[in-house]
């Protein structure tokens, strides 16, 4: 009877295995009519980014005095368009430098979608973003500061697949500083890089130009240079 018992319980365990199969594997066709959840970015976004997926991983680096803090708190007033944006502040938190930030941003018009998280390790913030009503995108400043392995990293990433994680980094040239950030900047499917003002689009998702200007100005002065 015990035998009999274990022969069901193993064809069970194979007709799970063979469903779980069937839902992994995907055909041409299937997948080429799959629809996504797309971010229908407009004018300059666009120019730059394309038309990205909701959800995944981005991350942007950059050396300091380039505009990087500038251009993520655009990149972040601008998702509020499309759902709520929590800002995960690892290195500075809840301080006068970050409120005249937001005040320079004007981030009051987006109050109700824009949260700012004061130091939140990533255990809280995983447990934050499991909640109902949780926000759709989180942004990570910095990955330094996580303290992330890489496996650590794909580890996170994993638990919130429904979500878009942004994670912002240091730099050291024109690399990300620290071994972790410079493997999961690759995994990345979108990576932005930014330099002179300018935010370059290195991932899967290019606009037709493929930069966007953090400040126009200063870009087309720092990029004349660079050519002329």
């Amino acid at each position: 009877a015990r035998a009999e018992t274990d022969s069901r319980a193993a064809e069970r365990g194979r007709r799970a295995m063979s469903v779980t199969f069937d839902r992994n594997a995907k055909g041409v066709r299937e997948m080429l009519s799959m629809k996504f959840d797309t971010l229908d970015f407009d004018g300059e976004w666009h120019e730059a980014f394309g038309t990205p997926e909701r959800r995944g991983v981005w991350f942007v680096w950059g050396n300091t005095g380039n505009g990087k803090t500038s251009f993520v708190m655009q990149l972040c007033k601008y998702l509020c368009r499309f759902g709520r944006v929590a800002y995960d502040s690892l290195e500075e938190g809840a301080c006068l430098t970050m409120q005249n930030t937001l005040r320079r941003f004007g981030m009051m018009e987006v109050n109700k979608r824009f949260l700012l998280i004061d130091n939140e390790d990533m255990e809280q913030l995983s447990l934050r973003m499991k909640r109902q009503k949780s926000p759709d995108f989180v942004v990570i400043d910095s990955f330094q500061y996580t303290q992330m392995t890489y496996r650590q990293y794909i580890e996170f990433k994993e638990r919130h697949r429904n979500k878009l994680l942004i994670f912002i980094s240091h730099a050291t040239g024109r690399m990300p500083t620290g071994r972790s950030a410079k493997d999961a900047v690759f995994d990345a499917s979108l990576k932005i890089y930014v330099e002179g003002y300018r935010a370059f689009s290195k991932g899967r998702f290019i606009g037709p130009r493929g930069y966007y200007n953090i400040w126009p100005e200063e870009a087309a002065k720092y990029w004349g240079e660079r050519n002329g």
